[in-house]
C-alpha cells in the first residue's frame, strides 16, 4: 500500500468520522478534506476546482431552481391537493394516493422539497378524514425517496453515479433510464407499505380538527392556559409598553389581546401602550403570578457607587475586542461563555458612541464592540492571554462608572422577610429574567459574595448588588398587583381575525436554527410572531419556551399578523403546515412553470439537449418568466449542498488517482468474487445503504460509485448495472430518522421514535435488496 493510498484513506477515514458525528457542518468538512488533498499534492490545484463545474454539481443546481418554481407558483401544491382530494377516507386508499402522488412528484422535483410542500397537504387530509398522521407521514416520506429511483433528476446521487459514467468515458443514463426499474420499485414500495409496513406503523390517535381553535384546544391544551388580567388604578405599568412591562421575562405570559373599553387588539406588537383597566388576555401558568407575589415587594437601596463600594477593591476592571474572525462573533454572551469559560461579567457594550448595558445576555456580538468586563483579578489578567481578545486595557472603577455610564444604574435589592425567594439558588429565583439585572455581589451582613454562582442559596435581608433600572422594580410591583379575573375566554375562535392568526409551523429539513433556543432566536423581534407552544415527540410544552433548544421535527404553534405569518412562509427555516392562505402562490404562473418543466423533461429524453444544459436553460426561464424572482433563484439553490458534493468530487478523484478505489474494490468486493455476479451485485447494495443511514447520499454515491465502477471493470460487468446498485443502495435510507432529511421532517408530527423508521424501514430495505439482486438484472443485464 502506498503513501499515497494511506494518506487518501485516512483523510477519508476523518471525513466520515465528522460527517457522522456532526461535530462540523458537512460542507466544511468535505471542502477541508478537498483542500488538505491538494495542499498535499494528491490532486492537482485544477482538480480540486473542478468538482464546482462538474456536470452533475450544475444540473443539481438547476433541478433545485426548477423545483422552487414549481412550488413558488403552486403547481405541486395545485395538483396534488387535487389528487389527494380522490382518495376518500379509507387508510389504505389514502396511503396509496399519497405515495403515487409523492414518488412521482420526487421524480421530476427535488424530494425533499416534494415532502416540505405536500406535507401539510397531507396534515390536513388526516385531519379531516379523521386519520392519524402518524399513519401517513413515514409513507409520505419513504415514498419520496423511492420516488427519486423513478428518473435520472430525482434525487442528486443518480446524477452524481451517471457523471461518473460520463467522467470514464462510458454513455451516462438518459434521464428516463431509471423510470422503468424505479417504477417497479415504487410500484412494490407500495404494495409493501400497504400491507406489511402498514402493520408495522405506529397507531398514535390523535383528537384533531381541522380548525387552528381545535387545535390550539385539544392538541395543544391552550384553553387551560388562557386567563384574563386586569391593570388596576395608579398601576407604575400605565403607561408602559408591553415590552417594559416585562411581563414575558418576569411572568412567562404571553400578551394574545388587549381589551379595551370592549374593543380588542389582537396579537399586540412590543410597543404597544399599556393603559388603566386594560384587560390583558394571556397564555400561561397563574401559578407563576402567585410565585411572583409571594416574592413580595423587594426594596431598593442605594450607595453602591462603583467606586466607593468594596467592589471596586476586591473586583478588577477592563476593556477589550473579540478579535477579527474569532468564533466568539456573531454569538451571544451566553454562546460565547464569558461566565462559564472566563469566569467573567460583561457589565457593558460599546459600539462606536452608543453604550448598552441592559439585555446583554441576547446581545450579538460584533467586530469592533468594546466589552467592560469584570471579575477577579487572575480572571482579568487571563484575558490579556487569551488569543480570543485584542485591545485589552485595565480600567478604574471610576472609569467604568462615568465613561460608560454606569453611575446610575449600580443598586441593591433587598429581600424581605418572608419572600418566596429565600431558600431558593440564584439559578431558581429568575431574578435576573424578572428585572433584567446583572447581578454583580451579594451582601449578607459585613460580607459580599461577587459574582455569586447560579447555586448560591438566598436569605433574608440578603442585598443583591446589582446592574440595572431602578424603575424595574416599580414594573415588578405593578405586576404583583395585576388583578387575576375569574372569566377565561372559551370562543378561541376570538383571537383570529382578517389581519390576525396563529399557524402551525414544523423546522425545514435543512434549517439553521438547530439547536438555538427561541429566546437566542429573538423569535418576537425577529419574525413578530408569538411562540404559544412547542409540539415535541407526541406532546405538547407550553412552559419555558424561551430556553428551550429546538430539535428536528418540532411543531411551533406561532400567533401573530398575516403579513408576518406569510413572511415566515418565505423563511427556508421553516414550513407553514397550517393557517397559511394559498395566496402565498403565484397561481397564474402556474401553467407556465409547468410547462418549462415538461419542456425540460421532453428535450432531454429526446437527446435534442443534455441535461446539464436543458436544465439550466429552463432554470434562467423560470426567472425570464418571472415564475421566480432572481432572489428566488439564488435561495432555491442549497449551496451547503453544492458545496457538499462539488468538494466530495475532489476527494473521490484522489481516491480514483491514488488507487484507493481500486484497492477497495478489490479488498472488499474481491473478497466475495467466489460468491458470483448476486454476491457483488449484494455486496454493493449492503455497504451503500449501510453508509447511507449515517452520511449524505450524496457523499455515498460520490465515494461508492467509483468503487462500484472500478469492480466492474476488473470482473468485466456492466457499469451500468453495477452502478443502478449504487442507486438502489443510496435511496435505501429508511432505517433511522437521520437517515435523510425527510425522515427527520416527519417526525415531530407523527410521534415518531427512532425504532419506528427501523422497523418499518428494515423490510423494505430488504425489499431493495431482492429487488437488485434478481429483478435488476432484467433491466440491466450484468455482461
Amino acid at each position: 500500500m502506498t503513501v499515497s493510498i494511506i494518506f487518501v484513506l485516512a483523510t477519508l477515514a476523518a471525513a466520515v468520522l465528522f460527517f457522522v458525528t456532526e461535530w462540523l457542518r458537512v460542507d466544511l468538512v468535505a471542502f477541508s478534506a478537498l483542500l488538505i488533498l491538494a495542499v498535499f499534492g494528491i490532486i492537482t490545484h485544477d482538480e480540486a476546482l473542478a468538482g464546482f463545474s462538474n456536470h452533475a454539481v450544475v444540473t443539481i443546481a438547476a433541478v433545485l431552481v426548477l423545483s422552487a418554481g414549481l412550488v413558488r407558483t403552486g403547481v405541486a401544491q395545485i395538483v396534488g391537493q387535487q389528487i389527494l382530494k380522490l382518495a376518500g377516507k379509507n387508510e389504505g386508499r389514502l396511503m396509496v394516493v399519497i405515495m403515487v402522488t409523492v414518488g412521482l412528484f420526487s421524480g421530476i422535483m427535488n424530494n425533499i422539497g416534494v415532502a416540505a410542500l405536500l406535507l401539510p397537504v397531507v396534515i390536513s387530509i388526516a385531519h379531516a378524514t379523521k386519520n392519524s398522521p402518524s399513519r401517513l407521514l413515514i409513507p409520505l416520506a419513504f415514498a419520496s425517496l423511492l420516488g427519486g429511483l423513478t428518473t435520472l433528476i430525482g434525487t442528486a446521487p443518480n446524477l452524481l453515479i451517471s457523471g461518473t459514467l460520463q467522467d470514464a468515458g462510458f454513455r451516462p443514463y438518459n434521464i428516463f433510464d431509471f423510470t422503468p426499474l424505479g417504477l417497479v420499485v415504487l410500484s412494490l414500495g407500495i404494495l409493501y407499505m400497504v400491507t406489511l409496513g402498514k402493520r408495522l406503523l405506529p397507531h398514535k390517535p390523535v383528537d384533531r380538527d381541522t380548525s387552528l381553535a381545535d387545535i390550539m384546544k385539544r392538541q395543544y391544551e391552550l384553553q387551560a392556559r388562557l386567563q384574563t388580567l386586569t391593570i388596576p388604578e395608579g398601576s407604575p405599568l400605565t403607561g408602559k409598553n408591553l415590552a417594559e412591562s416585562r411581563l414575558g421575562s418576569a411572568i412567562g405570559f404571553n400578551v394574545l389581546a388587549i381589551i379595551r373599553r370592549e374593543k380588542s387588539m389582537l396579537a399586540p406588537g412590543p410597543n404597544s401602550e399599556l393603559q388603566e383597566g386594560d384587560k390583558l388576555l394571556v397564555e400561561g401558568r397563574v401559578e407563576q403570578l402567585e410565585t411572583l407575589r409571594n416574592w413580595k415587594h423587594l426594596e431598593l437601596k442605594r450607595g453602591f457607587l462603583l467606586s466607593e463600594h468594596l467592589i471596586a477593591r476586591s473586583l478588577s476592571f477592563a476593556e477589550i475586542k473579540v478579535k477579527a474572525l474569532s468564533p466568539l462573533l456573531g454569538r451571544t454572551l451566553i454562546e460565547a461563555g464569558f461566565r462559564r469559560d472566563f469566569n467573567v461579567n460583561i457589565l457593558a457594550i460599546q459600539r462606536e458612541d452608543h453604550v448598552k448595558w441592559s439585555k446583554l445576555r441576547e446581545y450579538r456580538l460584533h467586530e469592533d464592540d468594546v466589552l467592560v468586563a469584570m471579575g477577579f483579578d487572575d480572571k482579568i489578567e487571563a484575558l490579556a492571554e487569551e488569543g480570543q481578545f485584542t485591545d485589552f486595557q485595565r480600567l478604574s472603577p471610576r472609569d467604568v462608572a462615568f465613561k460608560y455610564k454606569l453611575h446610575r444604574q449600580i443598586m441593591g435589592i433587598a429581600i424581605p422577610e418572608g419572600s418566596a425567594l429565600v431558600g431558593k439558588n440564584l439559578g431558581e429565583s429568575h431574578l435576573k429574567d424578572a428585572l433584567g439585572i446583572n447581578v454583580l455581589g451579594i451582601a449578607r451582613g459585613n460580607e459580599v459574595i461577587f459574582i455569586p454562582g447560579i447555586d448560591f442559596v438566598l436569605e433574608e435581608n440578603d442585598i443583591f448588588i446589582v446592574l440595572g433600572q431602578p424603575q424595574n422594580l416599580d414594573i415588578l410591583a405593578g405586576l404583583q398587583e395585576l388583578i387575576l379575573e375569574d372569566q377565561r375566554e372559551e370562543d378561541l375562535d376570538r383571537l383570529e381575525s382578517d389581519e390576525v392568526g396563529v399557524a402551525e409551523i414544523i423546522l425545514a429539513p435543512r434549517t439553521s436554527v438547530l439547536g438555538k433556543t427561541i429566546g437566542e432566536l429573538d423569535f418576537r423581534e425577529e419574525y413578530g410572531l408569538t411562540v404559544l407552544a412547542i409540539w415535541r415527540q407526541d406532546r405538547a410544552y407550553r412552559t419555558a419556551l424561551r430556553d428551550m433548544v429546538l430539535q428536528p421535527g418540532d411543531a411551533l404553534l406561532v400567533y401573530g399578523a398575516r403579513e408576518d405569518l406569510a413572511e415566515l412562509h418565505e423563511d427556508q427555516d421553516f414550513l407553514v403546515l397550517t393557517g397559511m392562505q394559498e395566496e402565498i402562490y403565484d397561481k397564474p404562473k402556474a401553467p407556465i412553470a409547468a410547462g418549462i418543466e415538461l419542456s425540460v423533461l421532453a428535450t432531454v429524453g429526446f437527446g435534442l439537449l443534455p441535461i446539464y444544459i436543458a436544465a439550466p436553460v429552463g432554470a434562467a426561464l423560470m426567472v425570464l418568466t418571472r415564475c421566480l424572482t432572481m432572489e428566488d433563484f439564488y435561495r432555491a439553490i442549497e449551496w451547503k449542498a453544492i458545496f457538499l458534493i462539488a468538494s466530495m468530487l475532489g476527494v473521490g478523484l484522489a481516491m480514483q488517482k491514488s488507487g484507493a478505489t481500486a484497492l477497495i474494490a478489490h479488498s472488499v468486493l474481491g473478497s466475495i468474487e467466489f460468491l458470483g455476479p448476486l454476491g457483488i451485485i449484494a455486496g454493493i447494495f449492503i455497504i451503500t445503504a449501510l453508509a447511507a443511514q449515517i452520511m449524505p447520499t450524496a457523499v455515498v454515491a460520490v465515494i461508492m460509485a467509483p468503487i462500484a465502477l472500478s469492480t466492474a471493470l476488473e470482473m468485466s460487468y456492466s457499469p451500468h448495472a453495477l452502478l443502478m446498485v449504487v442507486a438502489l443502495g443510496a435511496s435505501s435510507a429508511f432505517l433511522s430518522p437521520v437517515g435523510h432529511p425527510v425522515n427527520l421532517l416527519v417526525m415531530g408530527l407523527g410521534g415518531y421514535r427512532f425504532t419506528d423508521y427501523t422497523k418499518v424501514g428494515l423490510p423494505l430495505v430488504l425489499l431493495l435488496l431482492l429487488i437488485s439482486l434478481f429483478l435488476l438484472p432484467i433491466f440491466w443485464p450484468l455482461t
